[in-house]
């Protein structure tokens, strides 16, 4: 795909974004995305439920068997980006075997306590730091709608890829891109970029700071969210 269509393609792909935004603006003042008061998490119930999540989620440097890539770093995250995860994971909007047999055990309740814990542990979600670490790939221009400038999500449900593994970014993204993850936005972005442009986009937000972090042994409960 050459430059002059590369663009054409992001273009389209930013009218979409700009065009979702809005209609979920304009749908969510009328009351039409109504919905029932969010779960509270409690991170101590949490840090209990989360014993076999830290299997995989609290070994520094732990890889998925196959394909191989680094677990992501959940300490951190926004807890309301975390439950949407586990309920793609749970539908099937997420193909992983494990985690979907993981999370098709859990309750709405259970997802908001584990959520709660990670998001807590060690401090509290991260929070932007304003100044971006070196200059931004030209196909970053449309994530930062949704990310950030350095990578941490500008709403809750949006989540923070600042420090992830590089990997780890670059694999969700050629998932999106391949259906392996199904979600509109993602997948219509994704399916513009070159494996080029993924790399750069997941090493540029690997890089960012403030950023996600590892629990690591020995584990420990944390205080209940304030």
């Amino acid at each position: 795909m050459g430059a002059s269509e590369l663009m054409i393609v992001m273009s389209r792909v930013r009218s979409s974004v700009l065009a979702v935004a809005l209609a979920c603006g304009t749908l969510a003042s009328s009351g039409a995305f109504a919905q029932e008061e969010p779960v509270s998490g409690d991170p101590e119930r949490g840090a209990t439920l989360a014993y076999t999540c830290l299997g995989c989620h609290g070994i520094p440097g732990y890889k998925n068997t196959y394909p191989a890539y680094h677990v992501p770093k959940l300490a951190g995250q926004h807890p309301e980006y975390l439950v949407t995860a586990l309920q793609a994971y749970k539908s099937g909007e997420r193909s992983h075997m494990t985690m979907h047999s993981q999370a098709s055990s859990l309750s709405d309740q259970d997802m908001a306590d584990i959520a709660a814990y990670f998001a807590n542990y060690g401090g509290q979600p991260v929070e932007s730091g304003g100044e971006p670490k070196g200059g931004a790939p030209e196909s970053a221009q449309l994530c930062v709608t949704c990310h950030g400038e350095d990578g941490v999500g500008i709403t809750p449900q949006y989540p923070t890829l600042a420090g992830q593994h590089a990997d780890y970014l670059a694999r969700a993204l050629q998932e999106y891109k391949r259906g392996g993850r199904k979600n509109p936005i993602m997948s219509g972005f994704a399916a513009t970029l070159t494996n080029e442009q993924i790399r750069e986009l997941a090493e540029y937000y690997s890089r960012q700071k403030p950023s996600l972090r590892t629990i690591e042994p020995p584990y420990k409960a944390v205080a209940a969210a304030r």
